[in-house]
């Protein structure tokens, strides 16, 4: 019996014979060599979030000897075997953190143990590294002597013996933190038997935070230079808990003895009487650079605690009740190196005193460079407040927000010489500060956990007015007056400050029409940002009286622009001669601006969040507005409900652009030779638009583009050759889109030369022999996140999992499987049925033949006779512009090219009338040798020269054939007023097609009118009114 050649398609054998085929056919590439983790630089294997159960054995071909780092975080590894880690010769750093946390730091609490194998990491010998936070692990596992840094925290380890961390002599960090606290609550503290790590000979760093301790361990290893011993339970400290301790430079013992109505978490209340310090705990500490004892119910300061401490650089006293203490304590005399002093939140529970003064004390910190007394709450700052400061040559940084201040002498920083950053932000200053008199009394209570209000924060990944802005950092001065209550600006507010450089107003109440002289004293002011007001540009000459300006910040200032029949004035602009960078962000601005800015310094501008689409739709009014700009580089449109940019709009901007952001606007189409209009142009930002395909032509050849970010789209389809012609493209964006796969074509040569090729969050088909595999393997140095981040969209069984679940270019195709099944099918069925049949009725058939035979030539001769050469002949008026791009660069490619086998042959005069034949003749023959005669339109008020003659054709074909053949298609809504369009409509409402402006109702009407140009209209008619033509036999 013959079977035929695919009848053994299910056969093993046959299996192993199609997958070697596949194998050669698509000539595999190389593998990822760390499969499923991604290889990253200088030896780093990153596994993270892979929801891993075991360690991954990756391949022998892998070059598994050059792996110094492995990180396995936030897996679900809950057993270590001691052959995991073998193969891995000259691992160094393993990152196993958060895999099995215990019960109390898991999302849903449920309880997690780990299991590590006696071996497991004796048999890595080269372990410098080792991270097993986050873990349920109740016991200090076997571990080799190289280690240098061990990590042990919020695990469920609860005691340490000698014999615990034995020969790890080469061990300088251990961290156990948070084995005994709220999260991860435990019977008993952490206990630390004496002289557990006094065999830790090099260890210099310990932190035992969140512990529950009562006492500092005893017999620590002297060689210490950090201990960390926060937040636990620690209320007495003498000179014998920290005996030996000689080497130590940093000491955090803050914490221990809580101020509980200042705690975010949950708090015990200090004992009366304590902390108890005595006086001579520290004094042997002569190498102590930094002292933390924050957060530790201190009511005053007892000088002999810093004595001895001469190299003392950073004291940290916030979260205490020093209040009265800072007015009056002698404790600073002695420590003339201190650097850094946080005297934050040392509040009175609900008071604000109307002054502080600080005590002379203040004055010895000769080297202190940074000052931090914000959450303190007193409503004056004068001359006096900080009259001991004055004289500190070393003083940069001095932080003030969130005292309740609402009268401030600004100008008393004009003394500070070395003054570089004050910070005033989240008070209630509203303007130049008033005398106020020195009663010294408190004020009614105040809330001591009022926070500063948060910013409102945009999309992920949407680029901020920072990415324009120059940071502050750099600059000599800065004043930070943000979320105050000033409401109007006055020259004395910044008298004396003529050396101020950068000044943030922004989250105020400022509503006033700035004039060019609000600022009047700041000659020296570079930056200035005004962010977040009501601010009125009315006037022509703002900010004109800062020469100097080179940043200006007038993002969300959205209310005046917001009020209607009001005019705002941004010529001012031309008049900053050192303007570089610009924000007008967020402001809503749609009309009745100046219709141009003008500047020939300026390089950078932020204009999101705007009505640009408003502005263009105005005629050529704001056409021109950014043309002024000669200097432009940067340009931000993100944001500006654009729905179509048209090639003139883009000739209108600035030559000298290098970088444009169009993100978030509502773009369907992009006419993308239009990129030639801007020849500097090195990077687009297209991201969050409409686009779903890029079909229109191709990346224009010569344009310097670097970066395109298409991200954020529903991109679907991409034509070959689309990128090939930018031959200076090395970063291309393409995630999150819809696309089902990434062929080479799209690319030509230049897929070689990309450095970033992002394809993550697309739905890719994940078929059997998936040519995007062999090429994403090609380039895979390029592609971020390939091994893990790059997933399938389908099929169902593979949707959400990792291109390389399997290799697709081996597996088996299943529909290959089923053709070849159905093949060899047939033929058993044929071979049995065909000598059956001509036994008992051969006659029969073989009449029947002929019979057919006899009949089918003559039915291809009147399909001869009747068809014709085209489905529709195209008129529109070549005059308009936009009307005919929309048939060719739509009409054209959706009709003739995208229908595949469906394709409809289109009849265009341009294209296909006969050269030498008069017009008449060539519009008679495209009108009767077409079986439709659609009528593209933008208007019907006026139709006259060829849309006229093609009409009355049509119309004598209906007199003489009797076929109706019209086909109407209204490009815009108004046509509707028609009488004949109407008539039309009532009588064979499938004839008149109007184009959606929505994108979501443009595959509904390709569909429709496909239907309309291959079925006869006489199906269409309304059977109400009329029968409709029929057709002469």
């Amino acid at each position: 019996m013959f079977l035929g050649p695919c009848s053994g398609a299910l056969h093993p054998l046959s299996l192993l014979v199609q997958a070697a085929t596949l194998a050669v056919v698509l000539a595999p590439g190389a593998l990822p060599p760390f499969l499923p983790c991604e290889l990253q630089s200088r030896g780093l294997v990153n596994c993270d979030w892979l929801f891993l159960t075991s360690v991954p054995r990756f391949s022998a071909a892998a070059p598994r000897e050059n792996i110094t780092s492995l990180s396995l975080y936030s897996n679900r590894i809950r057993h270590l075997h001691d052959s995991d880690f073998v193969h891995l010769s000259s691992l160094r750093r393993l990152d196993l953190k958060w895999n099995c946390p215990p019960a109390g730091l898991s999302p849903m609490h449920f309880p997690c143990h780990m299991t590590i194998e006696p071996n497991t990491f004796l048999a890595v010998p080269t372990l410098e590294d080792l991270n097993l936070s986050y873990n349920g692990i109740s016991a200090v596992p076997a571990l080799p002597s190289s280690l240098v840094s061990l990590s042990l925290s919020r695990t469920n380890i609860l005691v340490l013996d000698p014999g615990h961390l034995a020969g790890l002599h080469t061990l300088r960090y251990l961290f156990l933190d948070g084995n005994c606290y709220y999260k991860n609550p435990c019977r008993q503290a952490l206990r630390v038997a004496p002289g557990a790590l006094l065999g830790l000979r090099n260890l210099t760093h310990l932190s035992l935070k969140y512990n529950n301790l009562t006492a500092v361990p005893r017999r620590l290893p002297p060689s210490l230079e950090y201990l960390l011993l926060s937040y636990n339970h620690i209320t007495t400290l003498a000179p014998a808990d920290l005996a030996d301790l000689t080497a130590l430079r940093v000491l955090d013992v803050g914490g221990n003895c809580r101020r509980c109505d200042h705690a975010r978490n949950p708090c015990r209340e200090c004992p009366r009487g304590f902390p108890k310090l005595h006086p001579d705990t520290f004094s042997h500490l002569s190498r102590l650079e930094g002292l933390v004892l924050r957060d530790s119910s201190l009511h005053s300061l007892d000088p002999r605690w810093f004595r001895g401490l001469d190299n003392l650089l950073v004291l940290d006293l916030s979260e205490n009740f020093l209040y009265d203490c800072i007015t009056k304590t002698e404790a600073f005399h002695g420590l003339a190196r201190l650097r850094r002093l946080n005297l934050s939140f040392n509040y009175h529970k609900k008071v604000s005193f109307a002054h502080l003064h600080l005590a002379p004390s203040f004055g010895s910190l000769l080297s202190l460079q940074e000052l931090d007394m914000h959450g303190i709450f007193f409503r004056s700052l004068s001359e006096t407040t900080l009259r001991p400061l004055v004289h500190l040559p070393a003083l940069q940084r001095l932080h003030l927000q969130l005292n309740f201040i609402n009268q401030a002498q600004l100008s008393l920083f004009g003394a500070f010489p070395g003054l570089r950053h004050v910070d005033l932000s989240d008070n209630r200053i509203s303007g130049a500060a008033e005398p106020v008199a020195a009663t010294g009394e408190a004020d009614g209570p105040e809330q001591a956990w009022r926070l500063p209000r948060n910013t409102p924060q945009g999309p992920p990944g949407a680029p901020s007015s920072e990415d324009f802005m120059p940071s502050c950092r750099t600059l000599n001065f800065t004043l930070d007056l943000s979320r105050n209550n000033v409401v109007t600006i006055q020259p004395e507010m910044f008298a004396q400050l003529s050396r101020l450089q950068c000044l943030c107003l922004s989250h105020n109440s400022i509503s006033q029409a700035v004039n060019g002289s609000q600022f009047v004293p700041l000659t020296g002011l570079r930056v200035l940002d005004l962010s977040h007001n009501k601010l009125d540009l009315y006037h022509g000459r703002s900010f004109t009286e800062l020469p100097r300006l080179e940043a200006l910040d007038l993002s969300y200032n959205s209310q005046p622009f917001s009020m209607r029949g009001v005019g705002h004035n941004l010529s001012f602009v031309a008049q900053l001669p050192a303007l570089r960078y610009l924000s007008l962000a967020h402001n809503d601005i749609h009309s009745r601006v100046s219709q141009q800015l003008r500047s020939a310094s300026l390089w950078a501008l932020d204009f999101s969040g705007n009505a640009l689409s408003q502005m263009w739709a105005e005629g050529d009014l704001y056409l021109r507005f950014f043309q002024g700009l000669s200097s432009l580089v940067h340009l931000d449109l993100s944001q500006n409900r654009l729905h179509t940019l048209l090639p003139r709009n883009l000739d209108n901007l600035p030559k000298s652009l290098q970088l444009l952001r169009l993100r978030d606007n509502y773009l369907a189409f992009f006419n993308w030779s239009s990129l030639a209009l801007l020849p500097s142009l090195e990077a687009l930002d297209l991201a969050g638009n409409q686009l779903k395909a890029l079909s229109n032509g191709s990346l224009p050849n010569g344009t310097l583009l670097q970066r395109l970010d298409l991200s954020g789209n529903s991109i679907g389809f991409v034509v070959p050759g689309f990128f090939a012609l930018a031959a200076q493209l090395r970063e291309l964006n393409l995630s999150a889109n819809a696309l089902k796969t990434i062929e080479p074509s799209w690319f030509g040569s230049l897929a070689g030369a990309l450095q970033v090729l992002d394809v993550t969050a697309n739905p890719l088909h994940c078929a059997c022999g998936a040519a995007f595999v062999d090429f994403l393997l090609e380039v895979q140095a390029a592609v971020p996140g390939l091994p893990s981040h790059v997933r399938c969209g389908s099929p169902g069984q593979l949707q959400g999992r990792s291109i390389f679940a399997q290799d697709l270019r081996l597996c088996l195709d299943e529909a290959l499987s089923w053709d070849c099944f159905g093949l060899s099918l047939l033929a058993v069925a044929l071979s049995l049925a065909v000598p059956v049949l001509h036994h008992l009725c051969g006659w029969d058939l073989w009449y029947c033949f002929h019979l057919c035979l006899a009949w089918l030539p003559r039915r291809g001769r009147r399909r001869g006779a009747d068809a014709l050469l085209y489905d529709a002949f195209v008129v529109f008026d070549k005059a308009q512009s936009s009307v005919a791009d929309w048939v060719y660069n739509e009409l054209r490619v959706q009709l003739e090219e995208r229908r595949g086998r469906r394709a409809l042959r289109l009849c265009l005069e341009e294209r296909d009338w006969l050269p030498g034949r008069t017009l008449f003749e060539n519009l008679w023959a495209s009108v009767y040798s077409s079986r439709k005669t659609l009528f593209v339109l933008a208007h019907t008020d006026s139709v006259s020269g060829l849309l006229r003659a093609s009409f009355l054709l049509a119309q004598q074909r209906l007199l003489e054939d009797r076929k109706d053949v019209v086909v109407l298609v209204m490009l815009r809504a108004d046509a509707r007023r028609s009488r004949y369009v109407r008539l039309r409509q009532r009588l064979c409402r499938q004839s008149v097609l109007f184009w959606p402006h929505q994108p979501r109702g443009q595959r509904s009407f390709w569909a429709q009118l496909g239907t309309a140009l291959t079925r006869d209209n006489r199906h269409f008619y309304n059977r109400n009114f009329c029968r409709g033509p029929t057709t002469a036999e």
